[in-house]
């Protein structure tokens, strides 16, 4: 297969390993290399004012100064767009950059933009508190209420926006009925598909026009980096793209690096988190200190028939609730466990775990906890790729200390 041939493939619903391992990349490499060289470089020459203007007029596809893109970033941003199956990929410094930039290139003042509210609590305030600022109005309706949003939108709407899985609460997206009522309206749509990755689900292949990922988290994989990326077709992401190159949001070449590097693994990290996720998901469910579980892999979930018929893994995030536990009972069981670490963050091969109420809504009031929907007995557990049984022995003894 060519190279050509290899960036363009578009599995259905596979993001499968050849494509994490060689998508993007030239057969022949500098210096005859296996691996792409990080290119250390801050600025770029030009042999003389004549080539200088051949680049400008010609949009030649070379550097000219590092805040506009690196060797090394061209090369995993096609990497990206191939295991989504897009047109092109902008790679950002991290994640909110990345939604950020989209948002201040898309929306004017006056704007509006939908949100299901099941979300990252920081895309949430980035848009009710710092668009606000510039007469961007957000209307946030219930999620998967696909009657709401379509109500919800007016003339000056420009997004419709929504995480799929959400986070914490792991609901998930009917995708082609999402995508339907943007194109209904004339309103273009991105979904969030950190917790999914293009390993599970693919959301362009629905009709969604962006997809944003987190790369800091599966995609990369190693909780070693922060990284961004938004993928969609090349016309819509001119904008972003250029706007961007002023923001300044961009990766180092060692990041950038590091990244190519824990892509070559993403589909085989990818199945063990989704075995992890499934079985350990399983335990909960079974077990009597545990009141609720939230995985959309399990029969019990709301969403469990879109899951199956949508997704081809459901991931190594669980959140489940603690029975008749308050937060400081709920403490003690995060404190107890040995394998996962306490901390932000998830898809890493290192298993995290958190209590959300601490970790992420302490300073929120209770009213504000229960309009978001995070109770005092709230666990969130990002599986890593440690073995399965481990993980189970080990949250075993932590409900029985």
């Amino acid at each position: 297969m060519n190279q050509d041939s290899l960036i363009d493939a578009k599995p259905a619903n596979d993001a499968n390993s050849t494509l994490a391992v060689h998508g993007g990349e030239a057969r022949q490499k500098l210096a005859d290399s296996v691996t792409d060289p990080i290119v250390c470089a801050s600025t770029f020459t030009f042999e003389n004012t004549q080539s200088v203007i051949d680049y400008i007029e010609q949009q030649q596809p070379r550097e000219e100064y590092g805040r506009y893109g690196n060797p090394g970033e061209k090369i995993v941003e096609k990497k990206l767009a191939a295991l989504e199956g897009g047109e092109e990929a902008i790679l950002f410094a991290s994640g909110m950059a990345a939604i950020v930039g989209l948002f201040m290139s898309k929306l004017n003042a006056g704007d509006e933009v939908v949100f299901f509210d099941e979300c990252y609590h920081r895309s949430r305030e980035f848009c009710s508190k710092h668009l606000a600022r510039f007469g961007v109005v957000t209307r946030q309706v219930p999620a998967c209420d696909y009657d709401a949003m379509e109500s919800a939108i007016t003339p000056n709407t420009r997004l419709l926006v929504s995480e799929s899985p959400t986070n914490p609460h792991l609901s998930i997206i009917d995708l082609e009925r999402f995508a339907a009522i943007g194109k209904r309206h004339n309103v273009e749509t991105l979904i969030d598909a950190t917790l999914a990755t293009p390993y599970n689900v693919r959301p362009l292949t629905y009709g969604v026009d962006y997809v944003l990922h987190s790369v800091t988290k599966y995609l990369a994989g190693h909780n070693d980096l922060l990284a961004g990326a938004i993928i969609g077709s090349q016309d819509q992401l001119e904008s972003i793209r250029n706007l961007r190159g002023i923001m300044g949001a961009v990766n180092s070449a060692h990041n950038i690096y590091l990244l190519q590097r824990g892509l070559k693994t993403f589909a085989l990290r990818m199945e063990r988190h989704n075995q992890n996720g499934q079985a350990v998901a399983e335990f909960l469910e079974s077990h009597p200190r545990v009141e609720k579980v939230y995985y959309p892999g399990l029969a019990s979930h709301r969403d469990h028939t879109i899951a199956h018929n949508t997704m081809r893994g459901f991931g190594g995030l669980i959140t489940f609730l603690v029975k008749q536990a308050d937060w400081k009972e709920t403490a003690k069981i995060v404190d107890a466990v040995t394998v996962p670490r306490i901390a932000p963050s998830l898809g890493g091969v290192e298993s995290l775990i958190e209590q959300p109420l601490v970790m992420s809504y302490y300073e929120c009031t209770p009213q504000e906890r229960r309009q978001f929907g995070i109770p005092d007995n709230m666990i969130r557990l990002s599986c890593g790729v440690e073995n399965a049984a481990d993980l189970i022995q080990d949250l075993t003894q932590a409900f029985n200390a």
